[in-house]
């Protein structure tokens, strides 16, 4: 009866593994290699699609600017209803009454008028500096929608190998399960023949529980990873998947090689290239207000027709009485006196260059800092997980050294859960470990700017 009892306990204390082991959706898992997120996030996640988005704008408002530089073209009509036309005096004289002034209506009840008008800026200093700066502004935002991929790029890459590294820790822990479930179940049928006391079922219970308590929480763990890494990828939450690229030992002899043979390159950080941009955008502004004080000349001309009658039935008959004029001419406007403003403008604009070279400046230092500590950080990494996997090996020997003298007679089960609860707290760290030399090694790769593709 007891052992019965025990089995059925044990087996509802197991229960947690075996539901999240077969828990299943609707949905077909997809494939996904490290390679396919990667390629998947940047099509789909909404701050590069954004980013994509602030190109075609941008490219939008440089075709408005080029059209400041074009003929600029307008029609116009108008038409007139003079309710009460307004009268002019003239001498009396004129009409045979003279010292009186007489009101005589000279405006048409009814006009109408259709003209075209064309005009063509020739010289402005500012136009000028606003077409250079075009392509300048283009860069900027295809710098900044290339900074959102490499970021998004190396978010995925953390929670993906963040999910590979938690799925193997719950498979290892699946196994301690086992094996502890095992010994648990051998125990259990000693107590029922006498040979052991309940107090050594009692360890051996905390044992199973501890791991119960680990498994609930690295099942939390994996569901949290998988939903953070869909999530970046913008993909459904819903969407089951299956990660293929699994190997983490070559992710991590690939970080040892990458210590060795990486060094920082400015052009190679898109926030160089981005802030470089900055700084010759900040010089287009201020050369644009210096140039703000020269003239500026434009052309114009302008043509059409105009009538008007007293008769409303013969304005758009398009008689003869419709008279054709037309004017070209040149426009020079010269600034003498602004009050100071553009002599303040220049003023504000050099100390943008000055601020923007000395943030260039600050982002090198910026980038030489976080290079090394990256270097530093994942040379640490490798050092702790190769100790880890040292003991690692211990704790698993003395496990089964444990074992084999439990089974012959000459050990205590004490030593067997000691030795269980020494494995699995070394597995802990192992993981760890491993998480953070991959970590670090993603820090390495966005210090350098490998994550461009």
């Amino acid at each position: 009866m007891r052992r019965l009892l025990y089995s059925t306990t044990l087996a509802l204390c197991l229960s947690p593994l075996t539901m999240f082991g077969q828990e299943t959706t609707s949905q077909e898992p997809v494939p996904l290699s490290l390679e396919d997120a990667l390629k998947y996030a940047v099509k789909h996640n909404v701050k590069a699609k954004n980013a994509r988005l602030d190109i075609k704008k941008q490219q939008a408002i440089n075709a408005e600017v080029t059209g400041i530089a074009l003929p600029n073209l307008r029609t116009e009509g108008q038409y007139n209803d003079f309710l009460n036309p307004q009268k002019s005096f003239v001498p009396g004289e004129f009409i045979g009454m003279p010292g009186t002034f007489v009101p005589v209506q000279f405006t048409p009840k009814y006009g109408v008028t259709a003209s075209g008008t064309a005009s063509q800026i020739l010289f402005d200093g500012s136009v000028m500096v606003a077409l250079q700066a075009r392509n300048g502004l283009l860069k900027l935002y295809q710098q900044a929608a290339l900074l959102s991929e490499e970021t998004v790029r190396y978010e995925v890459q953390k929670s993906y190998y963040g999910f590979v590294i938690s799925k193997k820790q719950y498979e290892i822990l699946k196994t301690n399960m086992s094996n502890l479930r095992r010994v648990a179940y051998e125990m259990g049928a000693m107590y029922e023949t006498g040979f052991i006391e309940k107090i050594e079922v009692d360890r051996i219970n905390v044992q199973v529980n501890n791991l119960i308590t680990d498994s609930l929480r690295i099942g939390a763990l994996i569901d949290v990873t998988e939903q953070l890494l869909k999530y970046q990828m913008g993909m459904d939450i819903a969407q089951q998947i299956i990660l293929t690229d699994t190997a983490v030992d070559n992710n991590i002899a690939e970080a040892a090689a990458l210590v060795i043979n990486t060094n920082a390159d400015y052009d190679d950080r898109t926030e160089f290239n981005l802030l470089n941009t900055q700084l010759n955008l900040q010089k287009y502004d201020l050369k644009r207000h210096r140039l703000s004080g020269l003239p500026t000349l434009a052309a114009f001309a302008s043509a059409g027709y105009n009538y008007a009658t007293n008769d409303f039935d013969e304005v758009f008959k398009f008689y003869n009485n419709y008279q054709f004029y037309s004017l070209w001419g040149l426009k020079l406007s010269v600034p003498l006196f602004d009050g100071m403003q553009r002599y303040n403008r220049v003023k504000q604009s050099k100390i943008n260059v000055k601020q923007a070279e000395n943030n260039l400046d600050d982002l090198k230092r910026g980038i030489d800092l976080q290079t090394a500590s990256a270097k530093t950080n994942l040379k640490n990494a490798l050092l702790n997980l190769k100790n880890q996997e040292q003991n690692l090996k211990l704790a698993e020997n003395v496990l089964d050294i444990a074992n084999k003298k439990y089974k012959a007679g000459v050990g205590s089960n004490i030593e067997i859960v000691q030795a269980q609860s020494d494995l699995a707290q070394t597995q802990t760290k192992y993981f760890s470990a491993m998480m953070d030399v991959v970590t670090a090694k993603s820090d390495l790769q966005k210090a350098t700017g490998q994550f461009k593709k």
